[in-house]
């Protein structure tokens, strides 16, 4: 049996998969949480082989998480799912240990075999997101600028920017104004919007 840990933020969608994945005869799902800050705790607890993750998940998106399992349990292999086919959020995702890469619009059919084949060790990504990840190339912010940019969605002066992210102002005036030419964009509201699209905040 492959013991799956399911972590989906949203009650009927997990209950749905639950179901799902308990139809086929060789799958065991041993753990449900709705948070990404339980997904270790759980993991620790139930040794699943295959963690199925969501990526938009609270208390810890699901490529946090696939980092922390990555690094705490690494025979657990990490499939992630989402609903964004974002070129970005793939290349992250792989960075931080995931093996498999699905979009929730996948065939459940297509779910059942890529557990098990990224339980046999194999790399399982939606064929259509691999492509648009080699199309669109690696984001060109750096560390810094992602994360003053990821920040600057909320709207908030760059004064506030610089006190939360123990920064001088002119330091965040640098970095918005660097990803903004980056992107080829006009303003951070813009940048933001882009980056966020390709998966790179």
């Amino acid at each position: 049996m492959i013991r799956i840990l399911l972590a989906e933020d949203m009650g009927m969608v997990r209950g749905a998969l639950a179901a799902l994945l308990a139809l086929e005869g060789d799958l065991d799902v041993v753990a449900q949480v709705a948070r990404g800050d339980e997904v270790l705790a759980a993991a620790l607890r139930t040794q699943p082989d295959v963690a199925l993750l969501d990526i938009e998940l609270p208390g810890g998106d699901g490529l946090w998480v696939a980092d922390q399992l990555h690094r705490r349990l690494p025979r657990c292999r990490v499939v992630m799912l989402t609903t964004f086919g974002r070129p970005g959020y793939l290349r992250r995702a792989m960075a931080a240990g995931a093996r498999g890469f699905l979009l929730k619009e996948s065939p459940a059919a297509d779910l059942a075999a890529a557990i098990r084949r990224v339980s046999e060790g194999a790399v399982v990504v939606a064929p259509d997101l691999a492509l648009s990840a080699l199309q669109a190339g690696e984001s060109p912010l750096s560390a810094r600028e992602r994360d003053v940019l990821d920040a600057a969605r909320s709207g908030r002066t760059v004064a506030d920017l610089a006190a939360e992210l123990h920064l001088s102002e002119g330091t965040v005036r640098n970095h918005l104004s660097s990803a903004i030419q980056k992107l080829g964009v006009r303003t951070r509201a813009e940048a933001a919007r882009v980056a966020a699209e390709q998966g790179w905040l």
